[in-house]
């Protein structure tokens, strides 16, 4: 069985980089067990600290995302939200390109656009779009270096935000965002985005809906139609998923992650969790360990 760790490790993987954006080309010849065995960011779940893309150029990539398995082929691109926990299973003569973006750095369309999307599958590119992504990808890598340029850091901001325009505008032509925005689109895509940052402390819809300035019965009707389900599901579901990826991923008591996720009554937290899960969190965790 692995070790646990006490909190879920955040990846700094940018953390060298004064410009709040980071850009890396990795080649991968030796074998995949030999990575596996001595890379601790490889096989240990973890999270990035910014949100994060990958270009699959060569290889397959086999990872763990929120408990989903994918197997990642070229030519393929994956973005990662930070909240997002992941691993790498398994991968073979891999050559991919990942960049990160801070939120400061980000444009802020392209940020909602981003979260409310969130969890996005890995998305197989079409060799055109691929080419273009690339080709941007290396431009970008280009300005990275010119840190002695006056306007370096607006330039290097202005080419990963056209980059990453470029990811987000196929997520919109292949997924529902495609369809034209409609009223309740809008207003369900405003209340993922207030979830993101605040389910840990609102759980209710009315709450959401003061927020939002509009009526509890107004706001139900748009999400649901929107997504298929009432806003109570969603807020759960965020809920019921971060303490899956505590349990699952670190070693904090059942009333540590009660309490972390905004619930002083712990017996009510275990219901609830068994309720959605259909088992109690300490069988969770057992059913799970590696």
């Amino acid at each position: 069985m692995a070790k646990k760790n006490r909190v879920i490790p955040v990846n700094t993987i940018a953390d060298h980089f004064d410009s709040g954006i980071a850009f890396e080309r990795l080649n991968f010849s030796k074998s995949e067990e030999t990575i596996l065995n001595s890379s601790d960011e490889a096989r240990i779940a973890h999270r990035e600290d910014r949100h994060s893309f990958f270009l699959l150029e060569k290889g397959t990539v086999v990872v763990e995302i929120d408990f989903q398995k994918f197997e990642i082929k070229p030519f393929s691109i994956v973005y990662m939200h930070p909240d997002q926990v992941h691993r790498v299973l398994r991968f073979e003569n891999v050559t991919v390109t990942s960049w990160a973006i801070n939120n400061e750095s980000l444009h802020p369309e392209y940020l909602r656009l981003l979260e409310s999307f969130t969890p996005a599958k890995p998305l197989v590119l079409e060799q055109e779009t691929f080419s273009l992504i690339s080709e941007a990808v290396s431009l970008c890598i280009k300005f990275l270096k010119r840190k002695n340029d006056r306007l370096y850091h607006s330039s290097l901001k202005d080419s990963c935000n056209a980059l990453i325009s470029l990811v987000i505008s196929r997520y919109l032509a292949l997924g529902k965002s495609a369809e034209s925005l409609s009223r309740f689109k809008l207003v369900a895509d405003a209340f993922k985005s207030l979830l993101e940052s605040n389910y840990i402390s609102i759980k209710s819809p009315a709450a959401y809906a003061q927020k939002l300035n509009i009526s509890t019965p107004y706001l139900n009707e748009c999400v649901k139609n929107a997504t298929g389900y009432p806003v109570s599901n969603h807020i759960q579901q965020r809920i019921i998923l971060e303490a899956k990826r505590l349990l699952y991923h670190s070693d904090k008591s059942v009333k540590e992650i009660s309490s972390q996720l905004g619930y002083d009554d712990y017996p009510y937290f275990s219901k609830l969790f068994h309720k959605a899960v259909g088992m109690p969190p300490l069988v969770f965790r057992n059913k799970n360990l590696d």
